[in-house]
């Protein structure tokens, strides 16, 4: 997560913010290593210099823990779009917030290493990471569709802001895959611009 991007916390929020953060990366970076069953909570605790205890107060599982790395940027998305400003056009204004989060940070801006991109697949491929990375980016869409329809002035139930959020999330998906999938290797940013002006692009004709 891009920690600039945040909006401001206090000095508590935001340690247990870096926290959540340090574990969630931990836990990834183990993963991808080691692979998903040779990694403990206590690994992934030492990792980020905090205890067992510590981990097991921000997640209840190794899957989560991973999980989140992924939903809490994308739960910033929705955050990031209501500091877009007011009469910026809604594709665009989730356009910026969108690369608030992802393709702007070093790991994003550089082509992957393919040894580390196959170990993500295959931590990606495990059914617990998988049932947890859906779960985690329903409710993120639950946000983004409620940042949506503030933007819009409509109801966050209705329809239009549910799929737009289903759309970026989507949107999102494709393009991290493609990352993680091209051959020869590719930069995270053109993918997903072309992702989301694709997307955008379809709402405009419907």
């Amino acid at each position: 997560m891009d920690m600039e991007a945040v909006p401001k916390l206090g000095l508590r929020e935001r340690k247990k913010q870096e926290t959540r953060s340090a574990l969630s990366w931990a836990a990834v970076r183990l993963s991808v290593e080691r692979g998903l069953d040779h990694v403990l909570v206590e690994d992934i605790a030492a990792e980020a210099g905090v205890s067992a205890r510590t981990f097991n107060n921000y997640f209840s599982s190794k899957a989560e823990a991973i999980a989140s790395r992924h939903v809490d940027r994308v739960r910033m998305i929705a955050a990031g779009l209501r500091e877009q400003p007011a009469g910026q056009p809604l594709w665009e204004a989730i356009s910026d917030a969108v690369f608030a989060q992802f393709g702007s940070s070093e790991a994003d801006d550089r082509v992957p290493d393919q040894r580390w991109t196959a170990g993500v697949q295959l931590m990606t491929d495990q059914p617990t990471v998988r049932a947890e990375l859906l779960r985690g980016s329903r409710e993120a869409e639950r946000d983004l569709a409620a940042a949506v329809a503030e933007r819009l002035k409509t109801d966050p139930l209705s329809v239009y802001p549910q799929l737009v959020a289903a759309a970026v999330g989507i949107a999102l998906q494709v393009a991290m895959e493609g990352w993680l999938r091209a051959d020869p290797p590719e930069l995270l940013a053109p993918l997903l611009r072309k992702s989301l002006e694709q997307v955008a692009n379809l709402s405009e004709q419907v």
